[in-house]
């Protein structure tokens, strides 16, 4: 144990060793540790590191007299409780010792001291801090027995928790367990047939209550039975395994996908936006499951038949559902289609757009598209500012077609790009030949819509290089990129169009006011030209807000130094409220409709001769 221990604090060489001889040769001066200062700073630097039982304080030292360095020890939290013994040669002087106690001293000696005195008062200090040591040793022996205690308590707390839990554990897999084999099936983990029952008569009661649409795919393996039969039931499950995984991979994450026996399976596609969807996701997994599977050291073809119902249409109940999904299937089967709805007008739409589709594949090959041209004339002056390249498509089978009407499955068939490349190269090929021709409008720019994939493939490489090819000047295209698809990807599209933009080639955002991008994202973008949607322009005089609203885009683009161009323009009457609101250009059927390349160039020469 820890002796206590007395600090000494005298600046005169002859007293300090005076006082000590005398603390040194007292009969218990073993039980305490003896330190020593010759100045009051030296004495604050001992206190700060020993805890010490007394201080012996000379009052008359040079700099920092004893009275301050009282003052300043028992300022301090760590001393602020230690007992100070005032020793000075001042005898009977009162005011000094008063002065000795109102700076905190336990007692006052006059020197010379007498040493039984001082022998004794330093005893009563020593013994009280021993037995505060004592108690402080005793105080931390207790807190180690109960932290050993403590110890011992929590590891058997662990153990018995730890038993516990496993038990627990054991408990919950086996509820578990006892769950999977009452709701799922055991060889693919998917859904089984009762729990597909009670999710789908929840789901109908939901659809039921919210006024949403749903769709119930009903699956079947082709040729299952013969593969099962030739390799065996091994094979057969594996075979299902593998199938149950590539439905799963190919729904949305919100679709339920079941096994209710056999080689059938269920999706059941909840809160669904239209049919399309649902015919969508049926692509997908036949898509999947059309590509070989590798079944031990042997690759499998098999395919399936998916038959549709969709609620409310086909089935109010589960049964009904089931029953008309489960007959679609059959049907798909039987006619080889692949795909059928029950409802059979959305089955026909389906087959007409797939049939589409598969047509699109073969219309570049064909040289089956065109591209006719719309004027985008000024409002004030009527001069022609320059055409808009609208793409059209001469079906062998349907006639002439939109890109409205097409270009939804060439999005979808991946199809967009090289069309939209297709179109630049024509648009490029038409600038050159009018120039070749002579035309008085060589130099009015050509407007190319562009779709967002394009930007992802090489655009402005694209475009440079069909002007090379045709030696054109870049003023001699535009592009116009809708404004929804634009924000999908601001970042992405803001460093493509600012390379083309650079380049001289001029930028429109079309269809504006639908997408709605923040005057910010304007800022961002290289753009030049606003085109107001058409659906904004067709009731002004008939409606004040949409004469507000074109008003609105004009005086924003006039804040970023845009031209504005408004579409859809088919009557005096929206031309002249266009012209008051400050719009710069106008396209529509009131000017012309869009024309193949010789007849809009013989209308512009017209209308230039006139």
């Amino acid at each position: 144990m820890l002796k206590p221990k007395i600090l000494l604090v005298n600046d005169h060489p002859a007293s300090l060793l005076a006082l000590k001889a005398l603390l040194l040769s007292a009969p218990h001066a073993d039980e305490y540790e003896l330190i020593t200062a010759i100045s009051g700073a030296e004495a604050l630097r001992a206190v700060l590191d020993h805890n010490f039982a007394v201080i012996l304080l000379d009052v008359s030292m040079p700099g920092m007299d004893g009275f301050e360095t009282a003052q300043t020890i028992h300022s301090h939290p760590r001393s602020a409780s230690v007992p100070i013994i005032f020793i000075t040669a001042h005898y009977a002087d009162e005011l000094n010792r008063l002065k000795g106690y109102q700076y905190g001293a336990a007692d006052y000696l006059i020197s010379p001291v007498i040493p039984q005195i001082l022998q004794s008062k330093i005893a009563v200090f020593i013994e009280l801090a021993k037995k505060n040591l004592q108690l402080e040793f005793q105080t931390e022996e207790l807190a180690l027995m109960n932290r050993d205690l403590q110890v011992q308590q929590m590891r058997d707390l662990k153990r018995i928790n730890a038993a516990l839990e496993c038990e627990i554990i054991e408990r919950r897999q086996a509820e578990q367990r006892a769950h999977d084999l009452a709701t799922r099936d055991p060889l693919t983990g998917l859904m089984n047939r009762r729990s597909l029952t009670e999710r789908l008569e929840h789901a109908v009661a939901m659809a039921n209550r919210n006024g949403q649409q749903m769709a119930l795919l009903f699956l079947d393996l082709d040729k299952f039975k013969s593969i099962n039969d030739m390799l065996g039931h091994d094979a057969g499950d594996e075979l299902l395994l593998q199938v149950s995984e590539r439905i799963a991979g190919a729904v949305r994450g919100s679709d339920i996908v079941a096994r209710l026996g056999g080689d059938e399976f269920v999706v059941l596609m909840e809160s669904m936006r239209d049919y399309s969807s649902a015919a969508e996701v049926a692509k997908k997994i036949i898509t999947a499951i059309d590509k070989p599977f590798l079944i031990g050291s042997q690759n499998i073809n098999t395919s399936a038949s998916v038959g549709i119902s969709l609620y409310p249409q086909d089935g109010a109940t589960m049964q009904e559902l089931m029953r008309s999904a489960d007959l679609a299937m059959y049907h798909a089967k039987q006619e080889r289609r692949g795909i059928q709805f029950f409802h059979e007008e959305l089955n026909a739409r389906m087959v007409e757009r797939s049939r589409l589709e598969h047509e699109l594949q073969h219309a570049l090959e064909n040289d089956e598209f065109e591209l006719y041209y719309q004027p985008k004339v000024e409002a004030r002056s009527g001069r022609v500012a320059g055409v808009e390249a609208l793409l059209r498509w001469h079906h062998p089978r349907l006639g002439l077609l939109s890109g409205g009407q097409f270009i939804p499955a060439a999005s979808e068939t991946g199809l967009v790009v090289p069309i939209g490349e297709w179109v630049i190269s024509a648009a490029c090929a038409q600038a050159r030949q009018w120039r070749d021709d002579g035309l008085a409008f060589p130099t009015i720019p050509i407007a190319v819509n562009v779709a967002i994939p394009q930007i992802y493939a090489n655009l402005p490489e694209v475009i440079y290089r069909e002007l090379r090819r045709y030696d054109v000047p870049p003023s001699s295209l535009q592009l116009e990129i809708t404004e929804s698809l634009v924000i999908r990807d601001i970042e992405k599209a803001t460093e493509v169009l600012r390379e083309i933009s650079e380049s001289g080639i001029t930028i429109a955002i079309d269809d504006f006011g639908t997408g709605y991008s923040s005057l910010s994202i304007l800022k961002t973008l290289p753009v030049d030209i606003l085109k107001i949607d058409q659906s904004f322009v067709r009731d002004l005089g008939k409606d004040v807000s949409d004469n507000a609203i074109v008003a609105a885009i004009v005086n924003m683009a006039r804040a970023l130094a845009l031209r504005v161009v408004a579409e859809g323009v088919e009557t005096q009457e929206q031309l002249t409220i266009l012209r008051e609101l400050g719009c710069d250009e106008h396209q529509g059927y009131f000017y012309s409709r869009p024309l193949p390349a010789a007849d809009i160039a013989g209308k512009l020469l017209h209308r230039s001769a006139a």
